[in-house]
């Protein structure tokens, strides 16, 4: 069977939680009227969420209701959520196709190396799929996004760090969890990769760099793309030496060493550390 690389989408792809997600809930809330606006230090938190509906659901406090006049009955509340998170959708799209939320990098190298070589490629997301699919054309672009599997949005019944959605794409692209890579960038996203015994690659981001990232084969800065943007090595738990690049000798190397052995051999931190 080919070896797969699975990505997540926020913080992966691109780092959109910061510079893309925030600012577009922030609008939407100004769009209805609502008395609310999320701070860079309050989303810090709430990222630790898994889904943008069930993130401005946590918000529905009994006294934001009464003073902001929202409906009370639970049906009414989701379908006032929906359209929040609809018109939240719409502008955040519009923020990526306006080129405003590059991706990461090494996405598109990495990406673009490991479909010459074979590889299958997937996006596993609990985000809305009309997001993950503008963000994952701009990161690698619409020629390559277009040979990736994409499971994403309300899809499954549990998010992050629930395992569900990796299970549905491990079932949806027919493959052997020994056999697939996946590249997260929080301890949520890490957890669920975890208990889908799926080997995975933490490439931390702006609001996860001090997350607890233990049983991570490797965390790093990025995948790198030198000189200018080289990676870092946080935590190499099998020892593989990366350089300025995450490459895909690498993760073919990080495969193999996982199919020789049931656990890490080094490495006990659970934290990224600087590379000395």
């Amino acid at each position: 069977m080919s070896p797969a690389l699975l990505f997540d989408c926020d913080g992966v792809l691109a780092d959109t939680e910061r510079d893309g997600h925030l600012p577009a809930f922030n609008a939407t809330f100004a769009e209805v009227g609502l008395p609310v606006r999320w701070s860079e230090e309050q989303y810090a938190d709430l990222v630790l969420i898994g889904g943008g509906k069930e993130r401005m659901a946590s918000m529905l406090t009994p006294e934001l209701v009464a003073s902001a006049g929202l409906p009370t009955d639970p049906d009414a509340q989701r379908a006032m959520l929906a359209d929040w998170h609809r018109r939240k959708t719409a502008t955040y799209v519009s923020m990526v196709e306006s080129g405003a939320l590059p991706g990461r990098p090494g996405i598109a190298r990495l990406a673009a190396e490991a479909s010459a070589a074979g590889w299958a490629l997937g996006v596993a997301s609990t985000s809305a799929e009309r997001s993950v699919r503008a963000v994952l054309e701009h990161a690698v672009g619409p020629d390559l996004a277009a040979g990736f599997a994409v499971f994403a949005g309300d899809v499954v019944a549990h998010k992050k760090p629930a395992p569900d959605i990796y299970l549905l794409a491990l079932d949806g692209m027919g493959l052997d969890p020994a056999d697939c890579l996946v590249v997260e960038d929080s301890a949520n996203g890490l957890r669920a990769a975890l208990a889908a015994h799926l080997t995975t690659v933490v490439t931390v981001s702006a609001y996860t760099r001090d997350e607890d990232f233990g049983g991570a084969a490797l965390v790093v800065s990025s995948l790198g793309d030198p000189p200018r943007s080289p990676t870092e090595v946080f935590a190499d738990s099998y020892g593989l030496g990366v350089g300025d690049a995450v490459t895909l000798t690498d993760l073919g190397r990080l495969l193999e060493l996982t199919h020789a052995t049931a656990s890490p051999s080094t490495t006990t931190s659970t934290t990224p550390t600087a590379k000395e």
